[in-house]
């Protein structure tokens, strides 16, 4: 079986983890976590990037920061992870879902405007298969409208748009390291802030709402509960994971990026008769290979196809049921406009193996698959 992910080890992950262990410290903000936040920084260009337990702890401290409120609304994209939307509901605000568009199925920049009613907060734009969003457009809008912009950059780490790192851009953004993702710790993320006004309080809540970091850098003479908060940092082990992962970040991208132009060039014949659509990337984006997938022509034929492929012992798979039409979608957030296209690309997308590792044998096996299907 050729299955749809793979976790990919550099062969460091396991040294760092005991060393992470002979210092002594394996809570939270030790060395291992330093080194992530800091490459972090310096890759991104953010002014400060927190690292997480999780993409969603993330998305859950931006919707703090960006004083999310009963009956506020956040625009997103319909067609996301359950996280994007949950972050927000959890804070009593109403996810406002606005279709994607037919090339990238990012946001629609253009249709963003007719969402805006006086109770929207923030735009959260979702960087797709780590294909960046119009984000001059979307950033033009919230300045002329006041609203904040939250990057949902799980995807997207090692992307830029028009030469900017995707995390650099909105006022806060969300990365990450799930095992599905380029660079992985298991499960792990991070908040990045790019408003430094956001930054002080950004640290409280990250530590169960006390002013601890100020304490370990002498800023207090003593700790304690000044504001809401929880517990978002990961522990050493998972950070020392990830400094393996971040040493090897070009690399990876490296192979990732020839796998993917792999499947492009396979896939190329069957797009012009017909049988597909391959991923567009627009000019002013550099993508980081996240995934590779393919729009079929029909619901059925999806179907068919990861079927097929199946009882060749290939694993793919479709993604994102639309937030719009599950149940807790229709009971917390509402659509603005139409959603031709994430209700139709939805039923169509399916997902090709890519991960390290998937090259010779097992590509010529996925190849031939191909071949004989098309």
């Amino acid at each position: 079986m050729i299955p749809f992910n793979k976790p990919y080890m550099t062969g460091k992950e396991l040294w760092y983890i005991s060393q992470a262990h002979a210092a002594g410290h394996l809570a939270g903000d030790g060395q291992f976590t330093r080194n992530c936040s800091t490459w972090l920084e310096n890759r991104i260009g953010c002014s400060k990037a927190l690292l997480t337990h999780s993409c969603t702890a993330a998305l859950e401290m931006a919707a703090i920061l960006a004083d999310i409120r009963e009956g506020d609304e956040v625009i997103m994209p319909s067609y996301t992870f359950v996280s994007t939307a949950n972050a927000f509901v959890l804070r009593g605000a109403v996810p406002v879902f606005v279709d994607v568009r037919g090339d990238t199925l990012n946001i629609d920049e253009n249709r963003i405007e007719a969402a805006i009613t006086p109770r929207t907060k923030a735009i959260v734009p979702v960087h797709y298969a780590g294909v960046a969003c119009e984000m001059d457009s979307i950033m033009d809008i919230a300045r002329r409208h006041g609203l904040l912009v939250i990057e949902d950059a799980a995807q997207g780490i090692m992307s830029t748009y028009k030469g900017r790192p995707l995390g650099s851009i909105g006022h806060l953004a969300a990365l990450s390291f799930h095992e599905t993702k380029n660079i992985i710790s298991g499960e792990g993320g991070a908040l990045l802030i790019n408003d430094t006004s956001l930054l002080t309080r950004a640290e409280v809540i990250r530590e169960k709402g006390t002013n601890r970091s100020q304490f370990f850098r002498g800023q207090v003479d003593k700790y304690t509960w000044v504001d809401i908060g929880s517990s978002y940092l990961p522990g050493e082990i998972i950070a020392a994971f990830l400094w393996a992962q971040m040493e090897e970040a070009d690399a990876i991208n490296k192979r990732r990026l020839g796998i993917w132009s792999t499947y492009h060039q396979w896939f190329r014949s069957v797009e012009e008769n017909g049988g597909c659509r391959r991923p567009l990337i627009p000019r002013d984006c550099s993508h980081n290979a996240h995934m590779y997938y393919l729009l079929l022509p029909s619901l059925d034929k999806r179907s068919r196809f990861i079927d097929q492929l199946k009882t060749r012992g290939i694993g793919t798979v479709f993604h994102y049921v639309p937030l719009h039409s599950a149940p807790m979608g229709g009971k917390f957030g509402r659509v603005s406009g139409d959603m031709t296209h994430t209700d139709s690309l939805s039923e169509r997308l399916v997902r090709m193996p890519l991960w390290l590792g998937l090259e010779d044998e097992q590509a010529r096996i996925i190849q031939e698959a191909i071949i004989a299907l098309s």
